[in-house]
């Protein structure tokens, strides 16, 4: 139990900070803009900081699509793979909670999800499927038994980092289905519309990721 309470509390840190960037200081808000780049390193340095307070407890996933990578690649079971979503799902909904109580009547031009409008489901769906392959090839990368296990935390919060910069513009940047769940409950009709994009495509991602994993690592 101490693992998925791990898990729910690091899901929330990261949605809570790192939504909370771009509604508070994302681009054009009335507040210290910071911009992509400042919204980008919010997500980052939550994954670093939860990596190293959380990591030796439950690996520190933090995300269902990461999940997912581990359980296809056989290193953790499927019960464990799914407490894990679930609680990853309580944790940003928690953080969306939190975020929503302190953001609901705020001057914020920039909703819970991070992006404003109508995404563009093709252009979208490629974005998030191909990034959090990306994304997540590393985190199998780093978490192997090669893998330099002291930088692991940095460098998939790096990663993380990088991510957002390329794709923010495209849809906000989830790449994770917890990340994605939370804040749309709290967001309304159009975000909840949109979700199961941002369910399926870092799954996907992250299946394509175990495989060439799988297919790329010599043992």
């Amino acid at each position: 139990m101490k693992k998925y309470l791990s898990e729910m509390l690091g899901t929330m840190v990261l949605v809570l900070m790192g939504c909370g960037s771009a509604v508070y200081a994302g681009v054009a808000q009335p507040f210290s803009a910071v911009g992509t780049l400042g919204v980008a390193m919010a997500f980052g340095l939550s994954v670093i900081a939860m990596a190293y307070t959380i990591g030796n407890i439950s690996g520190c996933h933090i995300n269902p699509a990461i999940t997912l990578g581990m359980f296809l690649s056989k290193r953790i079971s499927g019960t464990e793979a799914a407490t894990y979503m679930i609680f990853q799902v309580l944790g940003a909904i928690l953080g969306s909670a939190i975020l929503y109580t302190l953001a609901k009547d705020s001057a914020s031009a920039t909703t819970l999800t991070g992006a404003n409008g109508y995404t563009e489901i093709l252009p979208a769906f490629i974005a998030e499927t191909v990034f959090t392959f990306i994304f997540v090839l590393v985190v199998l990368g780093c978490t192997s038994e090669r893998g330099n296990s002291s930088m692991a935390g940095l460098v998939i919060g790096l990663t993380l980092v990088l991510v957002h910069i390329v794709c923010i513009p495209i849809t906000g940047t989830s790449v994770n289905p917890a990340r994605s769940i939370g804040p749309a409950l709290f967001q309304g009709v159009e975000a909840l519309s949109q979700l199961w994009l941002f369910i399926v495509a870092p799954f996907l991602g992250a299946v394509i990721a175990a495989i060439v994993w799988k297919y790329i690592d010599v043992r």
